[in-house]
């Protein structure tokens, strides 16, 4: 969940400021803004909360806002329907298990001014299980080692350690739109070991903004990003291999390049989007460039009347009718009946080979298959 806009050291950005510690600080030079995904995302979790409410027989208000869809309605069912299967699991271990919904966790003994809320928090006895819904699909969010999730099992512990002997701790991040459900459990004294040698001494660097800027994954949603020069520094460091052709490249070098491209790509972009905003938005004149109209295409003034035009010069063979894409179908039938009446009739196709890092969860195609693969892709 989405803590408030003035927590200074979040649990949703704690794995940017425990790695790059005087982050948090540097990002208070920049002006705070919510992006329309992250609008979207809170207005999916309104739903979520108000569906598990009345799941769970509590009085709740429907959420009303401007992205509700069926898209939302379906995949925030599936949530609860989770939620509520995993109460199920812990009904087995205790007869009456405690389920909070949107529960404010204070975790500020371990990181100044620290605080965030759980979406779901299930304790059964000797076992706390954490649930988040994440709604975005652009990251796919891991639960293993996840810092956030850990902040939230040291607040949820922090309320239950004089009612409960918990033991042990698992957290699940639910991400429906990514077909993501990812469950890490951990022992309470790992969990406090990890607190004592790790978070407590980067949580006082990053609150003092100390420390060494470190680049990495975490900067994707960093406000600083884009100017950061440590950042800059890292993605330069390419620059190396400028006037080297590949074949003059070692492998170890094209490996190296190989696993950068994707965020260097991402870098270059960020950059080029804020130079477009201060020019746009702000006057800003950059030396060598100047802002021009983007190339359109063509369009319609007025369909109705290229119909009637179109038409009285002869020409009736001017519409174009095509099936609606097969998510949109699924979402229209649901999924029981889409499978059911047109599941034999649905293939999913061979993708186009390419590299991916070894960490990607797809499994590997040899080479002569991947070979073959090309040959026919680029034959179609």
């Amino acid at each position: 969940m989405l803590e408030s806009k003035h927590a200074l050291l979040s649990a949703s950005s704690s794995h940017r400021w425990l790695n790059c510690n005087p982050s948090a600080r540097l990002e208070l030079e920049f002006a705070e803004s919510e992006s329309e995904a992250a609008s979207e995302g809170t207005a999916a979790h309104a739903l979520c909360e108000h569906k598990l409410r009345k799941a769970l027989k509590m009085r709740s208000k429907k959420p009303v806002s401007k992205y509700d869809c069926d898209e939302m309605d379906a995949y925030t069912d599936d949530y609860v329907e989770f939620v509520l299967e995993s109460l199920e699991e812990a009904k087995r271990e205790c007869a009456d298990p405690l389920v909070l919904i949107e529960q404010k966790l204070d975790f500020s003994c371990y990181v100044p001014d620290g605080f965030g809320t759980g979406d779901c928090l299930i304790v059964a006895d000797k076992r706390l299980h954490i649930i988040d819904f994440k709604y975005g699909q652009g990251v796919l969010v891991d639960a293993i080692e996840n810092p956030q999730m850990m902040l939230y099992a040291l607040g949820a512990l922090r309320l239950f350690d004089s009612l409960y002997d918990v033991e042990t701790v698992s957290m699940t991040i639910y991400q429906p739109r990514r077909e993501n459900v990812s469950t890490w459990t951990i022992p309470v004294s790992e969990l406090r070991e990890w607190t004592e040698t790790t978070l407590v001494p980067k949580a006082a660097l990053a609150f003092k903004g100390e420390g060494e800027y470190v680049p990495g994954s975490w900067c994707t949603f960093c406000r600083a990003a884009v100017k950061c020069r440590a950042r800059a520094e890292a993605k330069l460091k390419l620059a190396q291999y400028e006037f080297a052709l590949p074949p003059l490249l070692t492998d170890a070098e094209i490996e190296d390049i190989l696993s950068r491209l994707d965020d260097l790509t991402k870098w270059a972009n960020e950059i080029c989007a804020y130079a477009l905003d201060a020019a746009l938005n702000h006057g800003k004149e950059w030396r060598g460039f100047k802002l021009v109209e983007g190339r359109t295409n063509r369009k319609y003034t007025d369909e109705t009347a290229v119909v009637t035009a179109a038409q009285a010069a002869g020409y009736h063979d001017i519409y174009k009718k095509s099936l609606i894409p097969i998510t949109e179908m699924e979402r229209l039938m649901g999924k029981k009946t889409f499978n059911e009446v047109l599941g034999g009739l649905v293939v999913k196709p061979q993708g186009k080979p390419t590299l991916v890092p070894a960490s990607d969860r797809r499994p590997a195609i040899s080479t002569t298959d991947a070979n073959q693969d090309f040959n026919d892709y680029m034959e179609e």
